[in-house]
């Protein structure tokens, strides 16, 4: 039996004559954290944006729980349960947390917004994860970046994610807030939500990573469980590849 949530099966997409992607195969299980990495120019970012239908590829085919799909926006990933999480977050500032959380998704009664049920649910829920705020109305502003993507982690998976992809998610973070966030990753997991974790930073994702996948000149040059290798070979593959002496 096929344990995949996502197949992608030899994706290829040109930009005029830059080949971002050379025939890709990728994966992901139910309930595993992949980790997603490569040098800028990789091909990381291109790939996820054809599986969230951003882009479309030139050729290959995608598969969602054993399905062949298409996805014309990110919108209908969603809908299917594809949710990403980008370095900018998708959070307003000037905004309070509840109505990011709901934003684009509020519960209304007739004519009128749930105000009242959404603070609610928004303080409920992130506690029940383990997510705990002074209050549902502070204003995103005021929060550090490990709450930020807190926020964003949670609200993904209230709306029911079963992907989860994650954008450098701890590319500004200190050592503690990364910390927490990457307690927050294990947390999905358990939850039973897959999990695609895009970072240049070898050490952060070997702690929660099944499985290792390295791009380079939208070529994938590797493809490892975790207690195959070494963060020091990772790093070792993505510098030798990337044409870099060691």
């Amino acid at each position: 039996m096929n344990n995949n949530l996502v197949e992608m099966k030899n994706i290829k997409k040109n930009f005029g004559k830059v080949q971002a992607l050379r025939g890709v195969d990728f994966n992901i299980g139910r309930r595993e954290i992949v980790g997603l990495l490569g040098d800028n120019g990789a091909g990381k970012s291109t790939l996820i944006k054809i599986l969230v239908g951003y882009e479309k590829a030139d050729e290959g085919e995608i598969y969602f729980e054993g399905k062949k799909v298409f996805f014309n926006s990110p919108k209908e990933a969603r809908e299917m349960g594809i949710e990403t999480v980008y370095q900018d977050l998708a959070l307003v500032n000037l905004l309070p947390i509840w109505r990011n959380f709901f934003l684009g998704r509020e519960l209304v009664k007739g004519a009128f917004l749930s105000i009242d049920e959404m603070k609610k649910i928004t303080y409920e829920y992130l506690k029940e994860i383990g997510i705990f705020i002074r209050s549902p109305e502070e204003t995103v502003f005021f929060l550090s970046g490990g709450e930020r993507q807190a926020i964003a982690i949670a609200r993904a998976m209230y709306f029911g994610a079963k992907l989860l992809i994650l954008d450098e998610p701890t590319a500004a973070l200190s050592v503690g807030e990364t910390k927490k966030v990457l307690e927050h990753v294990m947390r999905v997991k358990e939850k039973g939500v897959s999990v695609i974790f895009i970072t240049h930073n070898i050490y952060h994702v070997y702690e929660v990573a099944d499985r290792l996948v390295i791009l380079e000149k939208g070529v994938k040059v590797g493809d490892f469980k975790k207690e195959d290798v070494t963060p020091q070979e990772i790093m070792g593959m993505i510098a030798r590849a990337a044409g870099v002496i060691v």
